[in-house]
């Protein structure tokens, strides 16, 4: 018997916080699922190999019934072009947002209590 998908299991479409660029989400895989933030960018499968280093992947993006999926970029080991579009890892190029300091919470005083009674 198989399940239905799950609501929302595709790629989502949605603005980076801090550049505000286009970018899709996914939860990628089945067992033990990877965030991924990838550019909307829809890129040739060489272009997006070009692209990719140790720490951004480049990912195959299908279209399903669902919606938009996306996939691990396997292709590129087998022979001939893949017909899929491919998008790459999002990396951000607006500055660092500041950390705030935590607002300092006043000091507790603690109430008087009659000699010999514990306080908690």
């Amino acid at each position: 018997m198989t399940r239905p998908p799950a609501r929302r299991s595709g790629a989502q479409q949605s603005r980076c916080p801090r550049c505000r660029g286009p970018v899709l989400r996914q939860l990628v895989g089945q067992h033990a699922a990877v965030g991924v933030t990838a550019d909307a960018e829809h890129l040739a499968p060489a272009a997006a190999y070009a692209l990719r280093t140790e720490n951004r992947l480049d990912w195959c993006l299908r279209t399903t019934r669902d919606g938009l999926d996306l996939r691990w970029a396997d292709c590129h080991r087998r022979a001939g072009e893949c017909p899929h579009p491919h998008v790459i890892d999002h990396e951000c190029t607006a500055p660092p947002v500041p950390i705030q300091p935590a607002a300092r919470r006043p000091a507790r005083i603690p109430t008087p209590v009659p000699a010999g009674q514990l306080t908690l």
